[in-house]
This record gives structure tokens, C-alpha cells and sequence, in this order.
């Protein structure tokens, strides 16, 4: 009977102790923060691996910051140059009309320079020089952004790897313990799932700034047609 009781008390210290170090792991869960959650995950899925899905992330938030400077610095008061540079053509002529050109930003002032600069040429030469013009600023713009859109495909991809990495590693797993209970696969099961969550994440967080900036660069590009049409009425005018 003392047996019975020393069992059960036994079981009994056993099992509460078992709830105590369940609620002590959860409490000590809960009480992580983001980055140190973010951080035992990027280990738990296999730094080696994973950071090669960190650098896609780190590139391509560099070139999207950097077409983002980019964009916001060429990005102009068109009506306003067109405005001043009639002004200027009015008063002054061509001359006064490239000094306004020179005094501003962006790729818009660029090209009007360059049509005011074969203005002497006949309106017609003036309209081929910001045709070709634009296209080499259109260029500018768009600069980089084709690699953009390579890190957002590669980032899942590189995730998609992970994830059979880590089934086949599950399988050898099963293979060497001739075993599939939970316990021999859940390693390589684990690892596969968080290396595609971390690779889609990377590939979200990149296809968000990629629209952005595709929508700032149509936005651009539509001012400048806009304006370059502007500029020829009034070279038209001008030499009228």
C-alpha cells in the first residue's frame, strides 16, 4: 500500500511539475520580444540558408531605397517650368529659356534644355532631341529596377528550396531511425516551412516598394510626355 502511495505521490510531483515548466515555457515565450522571436526563428530555419534569403532582402532594400531618393528628386512642378520657361522665351528668348532650364531639377528641365538647344535647328530638330532626350531619362528612371524584381522572384524561390531541403532531410532522417513518428521529422519539417514563410515575407516586403516605384515612374514619365508636348506648342510659337 506505501508503495501505491509513494507511486502516486511520485506520479503527482511529476505531473504538476510537468504543468509548471509547461506554463514557465510558455510565460517565457510570451514574454519575447518581436526581435528575439524574429531571431530564434531565423536560427531555428537554418542560418546558413536563411541568410542567403536575408542578403536578397538586404539588396533589394537598397536599390529601393535608393530609386526612392531617386524618383522624389527628379520629381518636379512641371506646370511651373513650362510657365517660366514661356515667360522667359517672351522676354528673353532662348537663352534666357535654357538659363531657367539650367537653374532646375530633374530630368523635365533636362530635356527642355536639350530642344532649346537645337532650336536653331528648325522645330523639328528641337522635337527629335527630347524624343531621344526622354527616352535616355526614361532610362535613368528605371535604372536598377530589373534587379529589384529579381530579388521578389528569387526571395520565394530561394524559400521553396529550403522547404524541399528540409523534406529531404526529414526523409533521411526516417530513413536512418526507420522511424516516422513526429519526433525524427519535426526538425526538418520545421525548417522547411520557415524558410518558405521567411521567403515570402522578403518577397511581399519588396514587391510593395517595387509597385511603388513603378507607379512613381509612370507618373514621371507621363509628366514628361506631357510636357514635352508643351515645350514644342511653344517653340512653335516662339517661332512663329
Amino acid at each position: 500500500m506505501k508503495k501505491v502511495v509513494n507511486i502516486l505521490s511520485i506520479t503527482g510531483f511529476m505531473f504538476f511539475g510537468a504543468i509548471q515548466s509547461t506554463f514557465a515555457q510558455e510565460a517565457a515565450e510570451e514574454s519575447r520580444t518581436f526581435h528575439q522571436e524574429l531571431k530564434l526563428r531565423f536560427i531555428e530555419g537554418d542560418p546558413s540558408f536563411m541568410g542567403i534569403v536575408l542578403v536578397a532582402l538586404i539588396l533589394g532594400l537598397a536599390i529601393a531605397i535608393e530609386r526612392i531618393i531617386y524618383l522624389n528628386m527628379a520629381t518636379t512642378n512641371t506646370k511651373k517650368l513650362v510657365a517660366s520657361v514661356d515667360d522667359a522665351l517672351s522676354s528673353g528668348g532662348v537663352e534666357a529659356a535654357k538659363e531657367v532650364c539650367r537653374n532646375s531639377k530633374g530630368p523635365v528641365a533636362s530635356i527642355f534644355y536639350q530642344g532649346l538647344d537645337r532650336v536653331d535647328e528648325g522645330v523639328d530638330a528641337a522635337e527629335k532631341a527630347v524624343v531621344s532626350y526622354g527616352g535616355v531619362q526614361m532610362g535613368l528612371l528605371e535604372k536598377n529596377v530589373s534587379w529589384l524584381s529579381l530579388f521578389i522572384a528569387l526571395a520565394p524561390m530561394l524559400g521553396f528550396m529550403g522547404t524541399v531541403i528540409g523534406m529531404i532531410d526529414a526523409f533521411d532522417r526516417i530513413a536512418v531511425a526507420n522511424d516516422i513518428s513526429p519526433a525524427v521529422v519535426a526538425g526538418g519539417i520545421k525548417i522547411a516551412l520557415l524558410t518558405t514563410v521567411f521567403g515570402l515575407i522578403v518577397a511581399i516586403i519588396l514587391q510593395i516598394f517595387y509597385n511603388y516605384i513603378v507607379s512613381k515612374i509612370d507618373s514621371i514619365v507621363n509628366n514628361m510626355e506631357d510636357a514635352s508636348i508643351q515645350l514644342i506648342d511653344l517653340l512653335v510659337k516662339y517661332k512663329k
